[in-house]
């Protein structure tokens, strides 16, 4: 594994031959659950705002929100914020697994990258795209959750003392290029020799898919109050769903849809899918601020209200044609 990654490792922006804790951290947060295409232009953006830790410890929340803006799992940057004021509060990023856990929004995975790929302290680094790779190797037949303490263990067998960050980012990039959920280029792969998926003739079989379950759906109202080229937003509620994102007013989602709404749009979220609808409102409702249409892009809404912003004026287009 690691000859292969001498030869093929991916050059991201966040990867040198001395890392940076803070960049270490900061990149492992950003690609929860976002891809590294999505990551890469919007890392570069935050280490050129905020340099250092100490630079986005002291970054008013309202920014770093904004700037987060079109990541999704807002919570991440609210714990982006509270992890770094408590780093620079105890003097830089704990060298410890346990210590790294203690601090906002840090679980095991991303505690176990940094002090592997940070520290070069031997960890057992699983994430999704490892846990892959182990259980096809090791051939279990059974899925992620039921498998999990049988994966941890066979993975713990597999990590080197001996450059320890340099195999996590080797196993990171096996599952991204290689070792694939879809379509596996076995191969390729540095482990087809002793793989137990690909010598079952059947590589996509292992680890078995977990059941997908249905999500619910509901129906939400936001309010467009216009005047003069400018929009009234809001700043949501610090604790909930995009908690304190900006935002068209609106209250909270759920029950029927409204009649002959301005425009509507769908959106997605972990547990549930919604619909978002578009009312005309005359006058600013709750604390917020007027934000010119002509510098949206600046608002930094989330995706959902940046698509119903974009909604209404193609609406608004479209009647004016």
């Amino acid at each position: 594994m690691l000859d292969h990654y001498d030869r093929y490792a991916r050059a991201l922006p966040w990867r040198s031959a001395a890392p940076d804790p803070y960049h270490v951290w900061l990149s492992e947060v950003m690609l929860q659950q976002t891809t590294v295409a999505t990551v890469r232009p919007r890392f570069r953006r935050f280490i050129e705002r905020w340099p250092t830790v100490d630079a986005l410890a002291a970054a008013p929340d309202e920014e770093v929100l904004s700037e987060w803006a079109g990541l999704g799992y807002y919570a991440r940057a609210r714990n982006l914020v509270a992890c770094a004021r408590a780093v620079v509060a105890m003097g830089g990023f704990p060298r410890t697994e346990a210590g790294l856990r203690k601090l906002p929004g840090l679980g095991a995975y991303t505690a176990a990258a940094i002090v592997a790929i940070a520290f070069g302290e031997r960890a057992v680094v699983i994430d999704t795209n490892v846990a892959r790779i182990v259980a096809r190797f090791h051939g279990v037949g059974k899925t992620l959750d039921e498998s999990r303490d049988e994966i941890r263990k066979f993975a713990d067998a597999m990590t080197p003392a001996d450059r320890p960050g340099d195999f996590a980012q080797a196993m990171m990039d096996l599952g991204a290029s290689i070792c694939r959920p879809r379509n596996p280029d076995c191969p390729a792969c540095p482990l087809a020799t002793g793989c137990l998926a690909w010598a079952s003739g059947h590589p996509e079989a292992y680890p078995a898919p977990k059941a997908k379950r249905g999500r619910p759906h509901r129906h939400g109202t936001a309010w467009w109050i216009e005047r003069d080229g400018a929009i009234w937003l809001v700043r949501r509620a610090a604790k909930g769903m995009l908690g304190g994102m900006a935002a068209l007013p609106g209250p909270e989602w759920g029950g029927q849809p409204p009649a002959q709404p301005l425009a509507s749009v769908s959106h997605g979220f972990t547990h549930f899918t919604l619909d978002l609808h578009l009312m005309t409102r005359p006058e600013p409702v709750g604390d917020g601020w007027w934000q010119p249409i002509d510098q949206i892009d600046r608002a930094g809404l989330p995706t959902l209200y940046r698509k119903a912003v974009e909604a209404v004026l193609a609406r608004k287009e479209a009647l004016a044609a």
